[in-house]
């Protein structure tokens, strides 16, 4: 897969290092230390296996506090560590694609859009730190590795209040296991997942647990032989690579009111390709080897204030953390034929945020959290002419108020106050009735602010091997002009000068930041201990959305991108979650979500009959029905899911079947006027088939075989990022405190 950031990966013995030193950290600290014990939390999916949904299971996204998932005021979804076991789940792309309101898509990288926004929206977290290191906005999903998570909590709406401007569509949180300090005791788990495509996952977790020291430590790697869809002789669609993840979170007692936590992670892939393209009118070879690495390294320290216990650790929480990362890519083209040097790029981004946060237990029924941080970020790149600087100071403030037993109030505020911009407020209220024993409503509201990110205000990019070009707000004038000097444009028959939309282009050159208000009003209903129902309807009023654009075309037939903002846009739908556990070993759920994303301004022009189309068939122009218009590109206006989780306890089996559909989606604009207004512009919808079954030996030994894409369907035009049939097969072997019961 072509990338703007290309994808880069190496060797793996630093990873080992950082594992050593956290094992040797675990072996070293205990000789000085005294009994401090701390509760241990059951397991999240606990209650899920029994009743389909675990609604005393705590999160701490909604609100960045502890708080159980029944009382949570805003959409909120929870996926556990069984789950993903029974699902099969390797990669956070696997976990992502199968869940009501999520859809997974090939932009630059396989990313999630979250109520019809795009994968730049939602805001990615690691144990509650932001993963840096975006394609076009992308998250890549694919780097990371879910066998050490032990839930994903998916918060959906607007979330600028607490977590800034990146949030705008929701978050997701990825929570690894917490290393608990208490009975001394060592625990651990292999497992080794082998499939089509000589694609290859192998994980090692390990538990340690001291008097006043929990450590937890993780390595994975996985590899794959890529696959090709579509015309072989130009390459494979998705090439060979392999990465290597190790994690370890560490957790020390230092007093009974004190703890000391560091968390350090480490990612690397590599990645080898040809690939054939025509260069003067001549096939010719170009190899590709990329590399990229990630590191995080996360010191906090968790201190309890007062002696009185009106909250659940006491009567104050006060939380000093900071976060530093960086993430890297390298690629190098070279000529097959003689090795010579093609092109070769470089990608440096780094991130730094001390944070501090109160968590204050007022009174019963009364929790103020409060923080303040700081934020430095830096790219350089060789598709920015200078090293880029972005820094920021922010402060948060929000009450959870419970007003008597049926009624929760949820108000946050948050001020971001960036060097470059200016500065911006964005509350959020959010509230909770208990209408009736069985029936809940939830409603919130709350505003985002977004400004332009390094890329979208300086990117200078031109991919070497499949020839488009990407350009920001402040390059494309002088970018076109260079191309247009070179020829490398094409031109219009008519008047033989380059072929570029003045209108977009002047669009794109004048960027803005973009702003939202939002609101989500929903219904949880649980008539049965075992019986489930949410339902939640959105709306997201968006000024200055930025999407991007091809605003001309280059003589090889490519395009060149930038970026424009929709000056009024809007997403809104619904989605309803059904779950019932028919028996305590069989599950069932159903979901589905409505959306309609447009262009405000483009729904007015069509109304007022100014937008036209030419009948590629008659070559005549049309005036556009405004019944003929599909919204915004890449967005499909139906999406469901159906699962089934069983289990069969006397012969030690558990399988499940899901199925995922997609409906269809605006893909590309055929016909130059911009908007998607014909069927030739959409790419089919489809359904995804997906199982497993799976079997316990004894307390140690698991087996588990499935298949993804049973029904082997693939589209190479429109999503390149989805294989054919994937058969494959994992074993996994537990050890110690991990050892599953017998029987």
């Amino acid at each position: 897969m072509l990338t703007l950031e290309t994808p880069t990966r190496r060797r793996g013995c630093w990873l080992c290092r950082l594992l050593l030193s956290g094992l040797l950290a675990g072996s070293v600290l205990p000789a000085a230390a005294q009994m401090a014990t701390v509760p241990a939390v059951a397991p999240a999916d606990t209650a899920r296996r029994h009743s389909g949904v675990a609604l005393d299971e705590v999160v701490v996204t909604a609100t960045r506090t502890e708080r159980t998932l029944a009382q949570v005021p805003v959409p909120l979804t929870v996926v556990g560590r069984e789950q993903m076991r029974a699902m099969g789940a390797v990669r956070l792309t696997d976990v992502l694609g199968e869940q009501t309101g999520l859809t997974v898509v090939t932009d630059h990288g396989r990313g999630v859009q979250l109520q019809g926004l795009s994968p730049e929206y939602t805001l990615i977290l690691l144990d509650g730190e932001p993963l840096i290191g975006r394609t076009a906005g992308t998250f890549e999903l694919g780097r990371v590795a879910v066998g050490n998570l032990e839930r994903v909590e998916i918060l959906r709406g607007p979330a600028s209040a607490l977590w800034g401007g990146e949030a705008l569509a929701g978050v997701v949180n990825l929570i690894t296991a917490a290393p608990r300090p208490g009975t001394t005791g060592v625990g651990g788990q292999l497992s080794a997942r082998y499939g089509a495509n000589r694609t290859a996952d192998l994980n090692a977790r390990l538990n340690l647990r001291r008097e006043r020291l929990g450590v937890q430590a993780f390595v994975n790697r996985f590899s794959t032989g890529g696959y090709t869809l579509g015309d072989a002789d130009s390459g494979p669609t998705v090439p060979p690579y392999h990465n290597h993840t190790a994690q370890v979170r560490l957790r020390y007692q230092l007093r009974p009111a004190t703890a000391l936590l560091l968390n350090v992670r480490g990612f690397e892939e590599a990645q080898r390709a040809t690939y054939r393209f025509s260069l003067n009118g001549t096939e010719t070879d170009v190899r590709e080897r990329g590399l990229v690495d990630d590191v995080q390294l996360t010191p906090s320290v968790q201190h309890r204030l007062g002696t009185r216990t009106a909250g659940p650790t006491g009567r104050a929480l006060l939380t000093l953390r900071t976060h530093a990362t960086r993430y890297r890519t390298r690629a190098r083209y070279t000529y097959a034929a003689d090795g010579s040097l093609y092109d070769e790029s470089f990608f440096t981004q780094t991130f730094v945020r001390p944070e501090a946060q109160l968590d204050w237990y007022v009174r019963p029924g009364h929790t103020l959290t409060a923080g303040t941080g700081h934020q430095r970020e830096t790219v350089e790149a060789t598709r920015y002419a200078q090293r880029q600087v972005l820094t920021a100071l922010y402060g948060f403030v929000q009450h959870d108020w419970q007003i008597g037993p049926r009624l929760n109030v949820l108000g946050g505020l948050r001020y971001d106050a960036p060097r470059q911009y200016a500065r911006q407020l964005n509350p959020k209220l959010a509230v909770r009735w208990q209408a009736r024993p069985a029936v809940a409503v939830r409603a919130s509201a709350g505003r985002g602010f977004r400004a332009p990110d390094f890329r979208q205000l300086y990117l200078n990019f031109t991919n070497p091997v499949a020839g488009y070009s990407v350009f920001g707000s402040q390059e494309v004038r002088p970018r076109l002009a260079e191309l247009a000097a070179q020829g490398q444009l094409a031109l219009d028959p008519a008047t033989g000068q380059p072929l570029i939309s003045a209108d977009l282009l002047n669009r794109a050159a004048t960027l803005r930041p973009e702003s939202s208000w939002a609101a989500n009003v929903g219904v949880q209903i649980d008539p049965a201990p075992t019986l489930h129902v949410t339902a939640n309807a959105f709306r997201n009023d968006l000024r200055d959305l930025i999407e991007t654009t091809t605003v001309a075309r280059r003589t090889n037939g490519q395009s060149v991108f930038s970026y424009y903002n929709v000056r009024r846009a809007r997403t809104e739908g619904a989605d309803l979650d059904v779950a019932w556990a028919a028996r305590p070993t069989l599950r069932l759920s159903a979901g589905y979500q409505w959306l309609r994303a447009v262009d405000r301004d483009a729904v007015a022009a069509l109304r007022a009959g100014q937008v036209f189309r030419r009948d590629p068939a008659t070559l005549r122009t049309e005036r556009v029905p405004e019944a003929a218009y599909g919204g915004l590109f890449n967005r499909s206006r139906h999406t469901a899911n159906v699962k089934v989780f069983g289990e069969w306890p006397r012969a030690r089996l558990d399988g499940s079947v899901r199925a995922i559909y997609r409906g269809r989606f605006g893909f590309a604009d055929r016909n130059g006027n911009g908007l998607l207004d014909t069927d030739a512009e959409y790419a089919p919808g489809f359904w995804l088939l997906n199982a497993t079954v799976g079997r316990r030996f004894g307390r140690h030994l698991a087996a588990q075989a499935g298949c993804d894409n049973l029904l082997n369907y693939t589209d190479a035009a429109h999503l390149p990022g989805q294989p054919g049939r994937q058969v494959w097969l994992r074993l996994e072997v537990s050890l110690g405190t991990e050892a599953a019961p017998a029987g």
